[in-house]
């Protein structure tokens, strides 16, 4: 399970990440969503233990990501927006690398190796070397070690219709194990076909929250981009009237 609690970041002047509370919970598929600069990646980030918070806290499995990271770290497997691989390297030396960052001892490493690549179908990529990857291909990589929290950040981004079927189909078999998976993406048809609840993020804060049908009462649109679309522009007039009211609290002062 994934929680959040009052998470703040601040790049010098720009606060990024503003009192951020949500749950991820085991069995489901969380979205994250919002426009740029929502502060979805940085949410993130702070997850997978790249960046520290300014304040409050991210657990993974009851595990602060900040305090804890190593033992975080052991319990994610992460996508980010970027990929993440060593071009170099192939698919079976980046798990072979990776399982004894783990620690697991040599002989077992390579049992599972074997199992894996049989069970996810890289049987013909094994051996090929990352450059030049799908982005199927690299999810795959990594989540080999089989993660019981998934943190994905646009991972269908610029990927064909059967790519993105393709992981598509893992998310769905990751929630059905039971683990945990915390999805951002900007594809509302997406986010809609996987996601069991819904984060809606704006200028740094969560602005909604709940199931796709919870959202839907909430705003009194059925579909998920007029959702939105409502929710954002709800909350761009709301910080447009907090900020007319501080600019007239100085004036008045």
């Amino acid at each position: 399970m994934i929680e959040v609690r009052k998470l703040r970041k601040t790049f010098k002047d720009v606060v990024a990440v503003e009192d951020v509370s949500f749950i991820a919970r085991d069995g489901e598929v969380t979205g994250l969503i919002g426009p740029n600069g929502a502060g979805k990646t940085t949410t993130l980030r702070i997850l997978y233990t790249i960046m520290r918070p300014d304040s409050g806290v991210a657990l993974i499995d009851g595990h602060d990501a900040a305090r804890e990271p190593q033992e975080v770290q052991r319990r994610i497997g992460v996508l980010p927006d970027n990929r993440g691989l060593y071009p170099r390297l192939t698919a079976r030396e980046h798990v072979r690398y990776y399982g004894r960052l783990h620690g697991i001892a040599p002989a077992e490493l390579e049992a599972r190796i074997d199992a894996l690549v049989t069970t996810l179908g890289m049987e013909d990529v094994a051996d090929r070397r990352a450059k030049g990857f799908s982005k199927g291909q690299t999810l795959k990589v990594a989540l080999v070690h089989q993660p019981h929290n998934v943190l994905l950040d646009e991972p269908t981004n610029g990927l064909d219709v059967d790519s993105s079927r393709a992981v598509r189909d893992m998310v769905r078999r990751i929630r059905d194990e039971g683990r945990c998976v915390l999805f951002s993406s900007h594809i509302m048809s997406e986010v809609k076909a996987l996601c069991d609840r819904i984060v809606v993020m704006g200028h740094g804060r969560v602005v909604a929250e709940g199931t796709p049908d919870e959202l839907a009462e909430m705003t009194g649109q059925a579909d998920l981009e007029e959702i939105f679309v409502t929710i954002a522009r709800e909350e761009a007039e709301l910080k447009k009237k907090a900020t007319f009211e501080a600019l007239k609290e100085q004036l008045d002062a």
